[in-house]
């Protein structure tokens, strides 16, 4: 669904892609991973068309998306910092996207219901707690029922049982098919819920791998320790070789 090829891009002296290939295909739920400054915001940014890579292509279900925006239909987006207008309410915002998408006339809003905003529809933006506004941003992505989902950071600042259920949203629609690109710090967020790792570090692709495969090469099952496992013993040996 999204091919990458040669991906370079650079601010200033300060590379922040480095010739990054990538295949990433409908069905899996890919974790995005990496320190900072690895080149994990770029990469996004730039599927996104929010940043212009120097170098290199992205195929968005074949097509190139240069100067082509209206691939952007097919991706629901969760900014790990959703900013709304304050002086409008839940409704208002929600209401304002399918305005704006005025050629879908049918809608996701399982968890609009899910997560109780239905009942607090008439809240202020600027009232809302950090939590409530995530729940507002998960909303929107998913709202257009899209093929291709980036969530970034998307349990942060959710209570226990609302984490548990857009887990589970994103799980059915990975068994639905849907392509599913997640950045989050809390690894343990991401058990169960993960096909495959990404790891980028200094803008360079380390390593595009199956969860299986990483337990498999490890020895490890939890993906918390999976990760730290291939950070202590591989990622050495694979930088040097890069």
């Amino acid at each position: 669904m999204i091919e990458i090829k040669g991906l370079t891009k650079s601010f200033g002296k300060f590379k922040a892609l480095d010739n990054i290939d990538l295949d990433l295909l409908k069905g899996q739920a890919i974790s995005l991973l990496g320190p900072n400054g690895s080149g994990k915001t770029t990469l996004i940014k730039s599927i996104l068309g929010l940043v212009i890579p120097e170098k290199g292509t992205i195929c968005i279900n074949g097509h190139v998306v240069k100067n082509d925006w209206s691939y952007r239909s097919q991706i629901g987006y969760m900014p790990q910092i959703g900013r709304y207008p304050d002086n409008m309410t839940i409704e208002q915002v929600i209401n304002m996207i399918k305005e704006i998408r005025a050629d879908h006339k049918t809608y996701d809003e399982e968890l609009i219901s899910g997560f109780g905003l239905d009942k607090v529809k008439n809240k202020m933006m600027r009232n809302l707690s950090g939590g409530t506004r995530q729940k507002v941003s998960a909303c929107l992505a998913f709202l257009f029922a899209p093929d291709i989902y980036i969530l970034d950071e998307p349990t942060a600042g959710l209570d226990p049982v609302s984490s548990e259920l857009l887990k589970e949203k994103i799980t059915r629609e990975r068994s639905a098919g849907k392509l599913i690109l997640i950045t989050s710090h809390v690894l343990s967020d991401l058990e169960g819920i993960a096909s495959h790792i990404i790891y980028l570090q200094d803008g360079r692709l380390m390593f595009y791998k199956t969860v299986e495969e990483l337990q498999l090469s490890t020895g490890e099952e939890k993906l918390n320790r999976v990760v730290a496992h291939v950070m202590k013993t591989e990622l050495p040996s694979l930088k040097s070789r890069l």
